[in-house]
């Protein structure tokens, strides 16, 4: 700030008031036709800044005595503390009206916001009565919306706190009797998708359901302790030591990684890796509570190493980059920002979780420390990762207990903006009970591997890179690559949704329906009443099974509207016709793109489009898909927050597994080893491939929030889950009977739908 007082108290200086030019100029007239000379730049000191600075504060507009006598203590003319301080005036003000309009801006953002918001409530608008479209106008006011839309859910509280109520009172409380007809006699279940009826009956009370429900608001992180001045020292010889040990891990090879010539992967000898990094804790490691995963993979990225770094130390940008892998994170505390502004040295306290696609696992929830360093002369980056229970234990623990040992990468730059990235992932995890169809997958250590963080990491950095090119030529009906980055953010943003709200993230209950150990669905809903999903009442189903076909043979029939939509489940008889695409990968089922439903019978005045973004990697796969309307795609296009777009994503997660006789543990859905092909044969690597399908399926049960989901609902969803798994099987039977790799007549899915009883508490 210093700076640029002086720099405009010397263009104050020599500028002079309009009078006194005047004067001057007159005096001089003779002089003025000579030619100019080189003006003289008076720059003040630290002191004389420092003195005006003071008295500024106390009196920004001095008389002349005062500047008299400033400018004689300073050794500085009256007219220069004259024009410091009318240049320190303007400067403020400058300051003032950039603070008042970027204060105006945001207001003005919020109400645009708020407008949207409530033009969508209005559209959305319910008889509190009959459940029906709300008829806007004929007499009623936007007021009286705003009294019957208060009154519904006054009524819903009054019955919550009466069920409360009678808990204590040991008998039933009164409500109010419930206006007749509160729901429609069938449910209209829309699956976002194509808009289904399902004619079952509504179920009566006694039918009820106890899905646990939750509030929408579930982004509440967990506290943890900051880091007090006298561990600080502590914890930056840790980073030191750490920094150290995960090098020597990337760098390294036997004895400290042993290669496994079945697989090609490394596998740390943990003897050898506690004789040469002894950790300066006395800490109980490797107990039989718990069970280590260590992992380490190399590949090379389409981002520079400046690029990774700054993702990596901005949770939001790490969230982004892995929105399949961490459900969400946070900087806790920034230790220290860098050398010199730099990211070289940034040391942070952070929190993340961890999760699988699915409610059958269970998150990972872990604070840690994390050292980023810069080494110039080798020209590498090195981010790693170590906990910070083992000198501070102010700290909630997390369910299952999992401390994530120096773990990271390192960073080598290559031309062209290419990266080689070396990752290793050391940890200990408690040893908890995961269903059995995931069992094999998270105990080998493919779900948290250093493989899948890598391999999503590809795919991503291929993603970003397709979302900042600037040379497109073909755009289809795409009308500019603004409307092509905004399309794609959009689909981001669907992602996103769709990965945090089908695991058990943010502490989120599903809800099993039978006592069956071989039960893979899993059901939760949701009341919502925020911008960015339908309101109502949300239902989420989801199920896992077993096929003995390669996941990339099912990944081809999903993301392929065409094949897809040749499924009756699917498709509902309707067609799909591409009018948009973009690639956003080298692999060509890594793509976005935007499709008209039954374009026969679409007519001009009403188009129904989905949006739908398929990616794959050697970690998995995903296709999933929204139904948008033109004024909403139209809204996202034309560079409008695309936040208040409403977005319900369904689809499919596709992982893929080893079915080989000598994998150890693996079970399938119902308890039995996993079937092979080739069984009896001595060779493992020629084995088929399988994969885990999980079906997501995301309904609004009813567009008014406090609405009882019923018996009758979640058959219907079951019943839907289990005929696309059936018809998925099928279609996979029939086209892999020309290839070699066929599924054998006796084998059977695994996974497959059971009878719909309500278990007697949720299950994981």
């Amino acid at each position: 700030m210093y700076g640029d007082c002086q720099v405009m108290s010397t263009m104050g200086g020599n500028s002079g008031s309009g009078s006194e030019q005047a004067e001057e100029k007159s005096a001089n007239e003779q002089e003025s036709e000579q030619p100019p000379k080189k003006k003289r730049y008076h720059r003040h000191t630290a002191r004389q800044i420092q003195e005006m600075e003071a008295l500024f504060k106390e009196c920004p507009h001095p008389d002349d005595k005062q500047r008299q006598k400033l400018s004689q203590e300073l050794g500085l003319k009256p007219r220069q503390v004259k024009f410091w301080f009318q240049n320190r005036r303007t400067q403020m003000k400058a300051q003032q009206d950039r603070t008042d309009n970027a204060i105006l801006k945001a207001e003005n953002e919020n109400l645009r916001n708020e407008n949207y918001r409530l033009q969508t409530a209005l559209r959305n608008v319910v008889c509190p009565n009959c459940g029906g479209p709300c008829v806007i106008g004929g007499g009623m006011g936007l007021d009286e919306q705003k009294i019957h839309l208060e009154n519904a859910r006054l009524r819903d509280e009054l019955e919550r706190v009466c069920c409360i109520a009678s808990r204590y009172a040991g008998r039933p409380i009164e409500v109010m009797s419930p206006a007749p007809h509160l729901m429609p006699p069938s449910l209209d279940l829309d699956m976002n998708m194509y808009s289904r009826h399902f004619p079952d009956p509504m179920a009566s009370c006694t039918e009820m359901i106890p899905v646990p429900m939750l509030p929408p608001e579930t982004s509440h992180f967990p506290e943890g302790g900051l880091l007090l001045e006298e561990e600080k020292s502590i914890a930056l010889e840790l980073a030191a030591s750490s920094i150290n040990e995960l090098v020597k891990m990337c760098q390294g090879n036997e004895p400290l990684w042993i290669r496994n010539n079945e697989n090609g992967r490394d596998v740390l000898n943990l003897e050898e890796h506690a004789r040469m990094f002894p950790w300066p804790m006395n800490l109980k490691q490797n107990s039989s509570e718990f069970r280590t995963e260590a992992s380490r993979d190399s590949a090379v990225v389409i981002m520079n190493s400046i690029n990774l770094v700054d993702a990596f130390l901005d949770a939001n940008k790490w969230v982004e980059l892995f929105p399949s892998i961490v459900s969400r994170a946070k900087t806790v505390q920034v230790i220290s920002p860098g050398d010199s502004g730099q990211a070289s040295g940034s040391f942070q306290l952070m929190y993340a979780e961890l999760q699988v696609l699915s409610p059958l696992v269970p998150t990972r929830e872990v604070h840690f420390l994390r050292y980023c360093q810069q080494n110039a002369e080798e020209g590498t980056w090195a981010i790693v990762d170590f906990p910070i229970d083992s000198f501070h234990d102010n700290l909630q623990p997390s369910f299952p207990r999992y401390k994530r040992w120096p773990s990271g990468c390192l960073i080598q730059d290559m031309p062209n903006g290419y990266s080689r990235v070396t990752w290793v992932e050391h940890a200990e995890v408690e040893e908890k009970p995961v269903h059995q169809i995931f069992s094999d997958y998270v105990c080998n250590g493919m779900a948290f591997g250093a493989q899948r963080w890598l391999a999503v990491l590809q795919r991503q950095c291929e993603r970003v890179a397709s979302l900042m090119a600037r040379n497109i030529s073909d755009l289809g009906v795409l009308p500019s690559p603004e409307a092509r980055r905004n399309l794609m953010k959009l689909a981001q943003r669907m992602i996103r949704t769709f990965c945090v709200n089908i695991s058990s993230s943010s502490g989120l209950m599903w809800t099993a329906l039978s006592d069956s150990p071989d039960d893979t669905v899993r059901i939760n809903t949701r009341k919502i009443s925020e911008l960015g999903q339908p309101n109502g009442l949300i239902l989420c189903a989801v199920s896992t099974t077993w096929l003995p076909y390669p996941h990339g043979h099912v990944f081809d029939l999903l993301r392929d509207e065409r094949r897809r939509s040749q499924l009756e489940v699917l498709s509902n008889g309707n067609s799909l016709h591409e009018v948009a695409h973009i690639a956003n990968g080298s692999h060509p089922g890594n793509c976005i793109s935007l499709l008209r439903i039954n374009v026969a019978s679409n007519s001009s005045q009403h188009v129904e489009l989905m949006l739908q973004e398929s990616c794959t990697d050697q970690s998995g796969s995903l296709v999933v898909y929204t139904t948008v309307d033109v004024d909403s795609i139209q809204l996202a296009m034309n560079s409008e927050d695309p936040s208040c777009i409403p977005l319900l994503p369904i689809g499919f997660v596709i992982i893929p597994v080893r079915s080989t006789t000598d994998t150890t543990n693996t079970t399938s859905g119902d308890g039995n080893p996993m079937p092979s092909s080739e069984e009896g044969n001595a060779s493992t690597t020629s084995s088929p491939a399988g994969c885990l399908l999980t079906v997501v399926l995301q309904v609004v049960a009813s567009t008014i929030p406090s609405a009882k989901l019923n018996l009758s609902t979640v058959t219907a969803v079951n019943n839907h889950l289990c005929n696309t798994v059936h018809q998925i099987n099928a279609a996979l039977s029939s086209s892999s009977s020309t290839t070699t790799t066929s599924c054998p007549d006796n084998v059977s899915v695994v996974g497959s739908c059971t009878e719909t009883t309500i278990a007697t508490s949720p299950k994981q």
